[in-house]
């Protein structure tokens, strides 16, 4: 792998993770630019830049979520993210070898659909009704959170957004915009920790990390600092708009896929 395309590569994992337009759909579709194939393994380890970058944004958060949890004796928020967290925390680690070899979670037409299927959400989601309202994260019902939960695991599929499939069951679920973009960015944080303990307990997998250590690492910093200003973005962004924009650039990215694809087959 070249320099040109592991900065491409940490840029879009830095970007894309955050804003609702899929990380691993536009990872699949610059590693095929690239090599003509994805590297699921690769995409793990990039997570590190990403999870670090969550990390420090939201620190002050994290620090009275635990003072919370461990002074005032306050679990609301924290169990809510863990139950959020669960349902795809589960099967993402039972499917994981499925995931990791199935041709299905890499293929460049299966993230052409779910563009354009999550976009067409976004684009109408402030017309479908919605739960009642809720005054921030904090006060989310525990059955409102297992929901966005569920949802999470859609986000499995390329191509879907994992931070796309919560921000909009969290809108559903009667949270706005920008307290559905912090719950789902906090509610990923168990998530992102076990996928990157997960290829790290690996032998097979801390090897290849080792062989691709100064790649890794650049690419990773690139994500962390790209991550930040993304989340910095999207937070500022969804104080006041909607995810309309974000819905459309999908549908017009998956034309285009589309179109592509077509041409190829013909």
């Amino acid at each position: 792998m070249d320099i040109i395309e592991t900065l491409v590569l940490g840029l879009t994992q830095g970007l894309t993770e955050f804003i609702p337009i899929s990380s691993s759909g536009h990872l699949i579709i610059v590693q095929t630019i690239f090599s003509g194939s994805s590297n699921h393994l690769f995409l793990e380890f990039i997570n590190i830049g990403t999870l670090l970058a969550l990390l420090v944004y939201f620190r002050k958060r994290i620090f009275y979520i635990c003072k919370d949890v461990f002074i005032k004796r306050d679990i609301v928020l924290a169990r809510n993210i863990f139950l959020t967290a669960i349902p795809a925390g589960v099967v993402g680690y039972l499917l994981a070898d499925i995931i990791g070899s199935l041709s299905f979670f890499s293929s460049i037409t299966v993230v052409a659909v779910t563009l354009a299927l999550v976009g067409i959400v976004m684009i109408f989601l402030e017309k479908i009704p919605k739960l009642s309202p809720i005054k921030g994260s904090g006060a989310l019902p525990a059955s409102r959170a297992f929901i966005i939960g569920l949802a999470q695991i859609l986000s499995l599929v390329p191509g879907v957004s994992r931070s796309g499939s919560t921000i909009i069951t969290g809108r559903l679920m009667g949270l706005k915009p920008a307290d559905a973009a912090e719950y789902s960015f906090l509610a990923s944080l168990p998530i992102m920790i076990g996928v990157t303990a997960k290829v790290f307990i690996s032998a097979t997998d801390r090897a290849y990390f080792f062989d691709n250590l100064s790649v890794l690492l650049l690419s990773n910093t690139v994500a962390f600092v790209s991550g930040i200003l993304a989340v910095g973005f999207i937070m500022k962004y969804l104080s006041s708009h909607s995810l309309a924009v974000f819905g459309w650039y999908r549908v017009v990215l998956s034309a285009i896929l589309t179109t592509i694809l077509l041409i190829q087959y013909l």
